[in-house]
């Protein structure tokens, strides 16, 4: 379950693994962007789409000199209590707006303004191919436009290396379209109201069997539901400020999902052994605003 320490000496090499890893996922954010318009269009329930970036950085070290490897972090955010699923870690991003993202997407993407490759890794100056089409660079310009207002996260900071495939939430009836990127070292967060905080968590944590747990999620009886659970999760726990905070969900299963297809990496069986518990309370689905 540990990642191969000489990867973990090769971080200048990570990039460009990512990029190729996930080059063959290129196509599915128009397939399922025209599977929502379809159902739309024909008289189903309405379904969101939000765009998020996965964000990595390295810390330590210097990226590109093998001889000092460093660490790579997954930088996440805290959604503060005046959003929906306050407390819960998520990527950067939000819902789409398709008027204004497509104009940012035709304006600034689509015309080069916006490289969005900015870091030395050569090639990777280069757009990758996850946005060589249309809808690709909508849900980009959806999540850069997001990441700017939650957390003031320049775009000419990032270095996009691809897409994931999309994840959808029954819940809130919504689909999240990940993108995968590289954040500046030395850029600095300005949180908005809806954040609370900023989490690194290294990416070595995720191949440590004892970083998995259960998560226990009861809905309160003022939640309106018609099933109070329990519900059981897989999750990761993290410490973080002398306290823990728990991944789980939609995030933590998209990162899952990059693992896998990055490094072939799959969830351990182990997550029976650590339990945390959580209750749902009516403002979880619409916030303290």
């Amino acid at each position: 379950m540990n990642m191969d320490p000489k990867l973990m000496q090769q971080n200048y090499r990570l990039p460009f693994m990512i990029r190729k890893s996930l080059a063959p996922y290129a196509g599915d954010f128009s397939h399922k962007w025209q599977e929502i318009r379809h159902n739309k269009h024909v008289g189903q329930a309405s379904q969101l789409a939000a765009g998020v970036l996965l964000l990595l950085c390295h810390r330590g070290g210097h990226i590109s000199d093998p001889r000092e490897p460093g660490a790579w972090v997954l930088q996440l955010i805290k959604r503060s209590s005046q959003v929906s699923q306050g407390g819960d870690i998520s990527c950067p991003g939000g819902m789409l707006h398709p008027l204004i993202d497509w104009a940012f997407s035709l304006f600034f993407i689509r015309s080069g303004v916006l490289p969005c490759s900015p870091l030395s890794f050569g090639s990777t100056r280069t757009l990758p191919p996850s946005v060589s089409n249309n809808i690709n660079s909508l849900f980009l310009a959806n999540a850069l436009r997001e990441s700017w207002e939650e957390l003031h996260l320049n775009p000419l900071h990032i270095s996009l290396l691809g897409s994931l495939p999309t994840y959808s939430l029954h819940l809130f009836r919504r689909t999240i379209f990940p993108l995968v990127a590289i954040a500046r070292k030395d850029w600095t967060p300005i949180p908005n109201r809806e954040v609370d905080k900023i989490i690194e968590i290294p990416l070595a944590n995720f191949f440590r069997e004892d970083s998995y747990g259960k998560y226990m999620i009861q809905a309160s009886e003022t939640l309106p539901t018609s099933d109070q659970g329990p519900w059981e999760f897989p999750c990761l726990i993290h410490e973080d400020d002398g306290g823990e905070e728990i991944l789980w969900g939609a995030t933590f299963y998209i990162i899952m999902s990059f693992l896998r297809i990055v490094f072939d990496f799959h969830l351990p069986d182990l997550y029976s052994q650590r339990i945390r518990k959580k209750t749902l309370n009516p403002d979880y689905l619409s916030g303290n605003r």
